[in-house]
C-alpha cells in the first residue's frame, strides 16, 4: 500500500490505496515508517516526493479499519516516554528527520491524517482544485500525529485553532492564504519537477545545512507538544462525548453532549 521508487537520486513515495482515496490503515503507518528509515539510510537520495495514487493525495485515517482492532490503536499511540514520537507521529515528523528536501505533491482530497503527513514535508505543491482539512474534531478527537509541531511555523494561532476545530475541507486558495501551501498550480507534476530541478542544482550539503538551520529557527517545544497530543487523544478515546461525536458525524441529529471535563 506504500510504494517506494528510487530513480536518478529521487525517492518517490506513493500512498497506494486508490479505491479508498488512499485512506490510512495500520499497515500503511508501519510501511511509511519503514520507508522513511529506508530513505534515511540511502546516501544517494537527493530529494523525496510524497504523492497519492490516482486522483487524491489521502482522505485521512480509515476510521473503520483502524478502530476495528484495539491492539492497533495501542500500537499507533504507544511510546516509551511521553515526549517521544509514537508511530502515528513518526509518519509525519519522520520526513523532518531526513536531511534532504521532501515535497508533498497534493491533488484532490488531502484530509485529516493525509494533511498531517503533508505538513511534515518541507514543500507542499498543491493543485488548484484540491481540498484540505484537519478532520479529527469531526470524530470527537484531536490532531495527534505531530502536525501541531509543524503548524506553529506555518499559520497564526487563531487559524491553527480554526483548522483543527472546523473539521471541514477548505479550498486550495484558502489553504494558500493561511500559509499551508508552498505553490498553487494546475499541474503538480510539472511544478514538482521544476522545483526539483532548482534544488538539484544546489550542493546536497548546502540543502541539508539550510534545512537543519531553518528547523532550529522555527523550533517549538516538540516533546511537550507530542506528549500533550498523545495524552489528549487517549483521554478523548475514553470520553463519552467522543462516541456522541462519532454518531453525530454518521448522521444522527438528536445528539446532546455532556458537560466538558476539566482540561
Amino acid at each position: 500500500m506504500i510504494k517506494l521508487e528510487k530513480q536518478d537520486s529521487i525517492a518517490t513515495v506513493t500512498l497506494s490505496r486508490a479505491d479508498k482515496q488512499n485512506a490510512l490503515n495500520f499497515a500503511m503507518f508501519v510501511s511509511l515508517n519503514n520507508t522513511i528509515k529506508n530513505i534515511k539510510k540511502d546516501r544517494t537520495i537527493r530529494a523525496v516526493i510524497i504523492k497519492g495514487d490516482g486522483e487524491h493525495f489521502c482522505s485521512g485515517l480509515d476510521i473503520t479499519a483502524v478502530m476495528a482492532s484495539p491492539v492497533n490503536i495501542i500500537k499507533l499511540l504507544f511510546k516509551w516516554l511521553p515526549g517521544n514520537q509514537n508511530l502515528a507521529q513518526k509518519v509525519v515528523l519522520g520526513w523532518q528527520s531526513l536531511s534532504v528536501p521532501v515535497i508533498a505533491q497534493i491533488n484532490g482530497n488531502c484530509l485529516g491524517g493525509g494533511l498531517q503527513i503533508a505538513l511534515g514535508a518541507d514543500y507542499r505543491i498543491v493543485h488548484n482544485d484540491a481540498k484540505l482539512a484537519i478532520m479529527e474534531a469531526r470524530w470527537g478527537l484531536c490532531p495527534d500525529m505531530g502536525a501541531n509541531v509543524m503548524m506553529g511555523g506555518l499559520v497564526k494561532r487563531d487559524q491553527a485553532l480554526f483548522l483543527a476545530s472546523h473539521a471541514t475541507p477548505i479550498t486550495a486558495e484558502q489553504a494558500n492564504e493561511l500559509g499551508l501551501v508552498t505553490q498553487l498550480t494546475n499541474n503538480t507534476e510539472l511544478a514538482t519537477q521544476t522545483l526539483l530541478s532548482t534544488l538539484l542544482e544546489r550542493s546536497p550539503d548546502t540543502l541539508a545545512a539550510i534545512k537543519r538551520i531553518t528547523q532550529l529557527s522555527y523550533q517549538s517545544q516538540q516533546r511537550k507538544i507530542l506528549a500533550k497530543e498523545t495524552w489528549s487523544q487517549i483521554r478523548l478515546l475514553t470520553n463519552p462525548n467522543t462516541k456522541k461525536a462519532i454518531a453525530k458525524a454518521k448522521g444522527k441529529s438528536d445528539i446532546e453532549y455532556n458537560n466538558a471535563k476539566r482540561w
